[in-house]
């Protein structure tokens, strides 16, 4: 067996300074029927909230002081849970004469399949620097996750590209879920509680090969693909 293992069981992660700011992760448009708020999505969402909140009590306090503005919100691509959409609600909405109309966004296109008995969510397109996925279920995607990008699920993920930012699977605790990848070379591969260690101290040659993160006897271990059906048996036609 290709192997590869050696984690860090429920370790917290901590994160070097932010870079640079180089771009605006909030920009204020005004419209005839009011103002728009542009979100970048490309940004950590916790930055996000941080410049919001700066340009509505600081550098923005004045221009958006008057009578009641009605508000737009555009997300992008980003992908927001109702309580991220309630605390920005709750920001915006602390300034009296701000009122939102809308809070929009464009997430990536998602059909579900079923798959080797298997029902695995379909997504389509880049998951960028500071974009973050989440999902409940198995979730399968056609394209990359970029270093600085995340993708999150409580079931397996698969990766139908280069899988060079971060992965989470079993986000709720299941360690019997898996994380694969057509080309496997991530800032960090997590499963439940286990982390994995980075990927130039896994001991071993990276190959060509579309391979698979699992865990074993506490460890995380990379296997290739190929290798499935050992833990895997109803999945072992998944790749051929």
């Amino acid at each position: 067996m290709t192997g590869a293992s050696g984690t860090n069981r429920d370790k917290p992660i901590v994160g070097g300074s932010a870079p640079a700011l180089t771009k605006p992760h909030v920009t204020i448009k005004g419209v005839k029927d009011g103002l728009i708020f542009v979100m970048s999505d490309t940004c950590l969402y916790t930055d996000l909230i941080d410049e919001l909140k700066h340009k509505l009590n600081k550098t923005h306090d004045k221009i958006l002081s008057g009578p009641t503005i009605s508000v737009q919100v555009k997300l992008g691509q980003r992908t927001m849970n109702e309580a991220e959409k309630a605390q920005i609600l709750e920001i915006i909405g602390s300034r009296e004469n701000l009122l939102v109309q809308s809070i929009e966004s464009d997430p990536l296109e998602a059909t579900e399949v079923n798959l080797s008995g298997e029902r695995i969510t379909i997504i389509k397109g880049i998951i960028r620097s500071g974009q973050l996925i989440e999902h409940e279920g198995n979730l399968m995607l056609f394209g990359d996750v970029n270093p600085g990008g995340a993708i999150y699920a409580s079931g397996d993920i698969y990766i139908m590209g280069s899988l060079r930012g971060l992965a989470h699977a079993g986000k709720d605790g299941d360690e019997a879920t898996i994380i694969a990848a057509s080309h496997l070379c991530p800032t960090q591969l997590r499963i439940a509680g286990v982390i994995s260690r980075p990927p130039d101290e896994w001991g071993f040659e990276k190959e060509a090969f579309m391979e698979f993160a699992y865990i074993r006897d506490g460890d995380m271990v990379i296997d290739k693909i190929n290798q499935l059906y050992r833990i895997r048996p109803e999945a072992q036609n998944m790749f051929v």
